[in-house]
């Protein structure tokens, strides 16, 4: 039978040769963090610490600062003023520790906060002020918030036509598709889809092309969505390039992004209308159009409750007209103890008509009157009724 050791035997012995070497000693790592897990309640953060050459990862390993050391972040946010998170780049004192069931990790100790402001963040604000530089009329910074060409176009009334910017098969696509073909409301969108790959070094440029395709399109389109799933910080470096931001800030339909999580925005999501994830876009989309909906049921109410009050206004107003023509009416007059001259049957009205030797009917209520007239003279006075 094969000599054999159990597994825990020979994770002791490499733990016991780890603990040996590295006991009591202390290193400084240059390293980019990523998939950075923050437990504040606990004080406790775990992450990656990853090593780049050429755009190609050469080492990784795991870190986390235990709550005694917990401040060395609190302390890196409030003097950087930048939060811990993925992407940045440290130097930090770590003690390494090995356990036989957890593996490898590092335990970090301090951070050297002078050389942390990382590679990727100062490139980031470096775009952003190159942005600002070469579009002045386009793009500004108000409080905090990047105000662009593409970000202040109005968006219609009621959307329909979407350009849908993403990759093939992937949890993006498919989150956005299900929310805007199964929203509660039964709306239907017509949503053309541009696809492509949307991590990597090219990434930028193809999401570019995508842009001016649509942009060439002769289909009219009311938005366009840039959505995919979450990753680490490091997956979004393309929405950071300058040439793709610019095209976003400057584009004529109305872009909305969907691409990563609360922890993740890029600059383009500055530069247009940032949603966050796919389904929150799809679910924006279907939402403005409720509320173009409730509009038109408010207007419709609102027009109806008018035609209303106009017809009981007109009807008022009707009844009013019957009662004057009523107690104008010959036999109303004649009610009231009035009388009516006629002359061959054709009332009086002018008192020119009558002459001398007229033959006159005086209509009364219940009697008719017939008289010829002897004389006529002018009524100067006026008679005191």
């Amino acid at each position: 039978m094969t000599e054999h050791i159990k597994l825990s035997e020979l994770l002791d012995q490499i733990q016991d040769t780890i603990q040996t070497r590295f006991d009591g000693e202390v290193y400084w790592v240059d390293a980019q963090i990523t998939n950075v897990k923050k437990y504040e309640s606990t004080r406790r953060c775990y992450f990656t610490l990853e090593e780049y050459e050429n755009g190609t990862k050469t080492a990784e390993a795991r870190g986390v600062f235990w709550a005694n050391y917990y401040g060395q972040i609190e302390n890196f946010e409030q003097v950087t003023k930048q939060i811990f998170r993925d992407g940045i780049k440290i130097i930090c004192q770590v003690k390494v520790r090995y356990h036989k069931v957890y593996g490898l990790n590092f335990d970090v100790m301090k951070i050297d906060v002078a050389h942390s402001i990382g590679t990727l963040e100062l490139e980031r604000q470096q775009t952003l002020e190159r942005l600002l530089k070469e579009n002045p009329k386009t793009i500004q910074l108000f409080d905090g918030v990047y105000k662009t060409f593409n970000n202040r176009l109005p968006i219609p009334l009621v959307i329909k036509r979407i350009a849908l910017i993403t990759a093939p098969n992937s949890d993006g696509q498919r989150d956005f598709q299900q929310e805007t073909k199964q929203n509660k409301h039964q709306y239907t969108f017509s949503v053309s889809e541009f696809l492509t790959t949307i991590q990597g070094d090219n990434a930028h440029k193809l999401i570019l092309e995508q842009l001016k395709l649509i942009e060439s399109s002769h289909e009219h389109f009311d938005v366009v969505a840039i959505v995919r799933g979450g990753g680490s910080q490091t997956d979004f470096k393309p929405f950071d390039d300058f040439e793709l931001a610019n095209c976003v800030a400057n584009f004529p339909i109305p872009i909305f992004t969907g691409i990563g999580h609360d922890r993740n925005q890029s600059i383009v999501d500055l530069m247009a209308r940032e949603q966050k994830t796919p389904t929150k876009v799809a679910s924006l989309f279907v939402e403005r159009n409720f509320e173009f909906e409730n509009k038109l049921i408010d207007l419709k109410t609102h027009l109806f409750d008018l035609v209303n009050k106009q017809l009981e206004h007109a009807k008022e107003k009707l009844n009013n007209a019957k009662r004057i023509v009523k107690l104008s009416s010959p036999q109303a007059i004649l009610d009231r103890g009035f009388a009516i001259i006629t002359i061959n049957n054709k009332i009086v009205t002018d008192p020119k008509d009558i002459t001398e030797n007229s033959e006159l009917q005086t209509l009364l209520r219940n009697e008719t009157i017939y008289s010829t007239v002897i004389k006529k003279t002018k009524n100067e006075k006026g008679n005191d009724l």
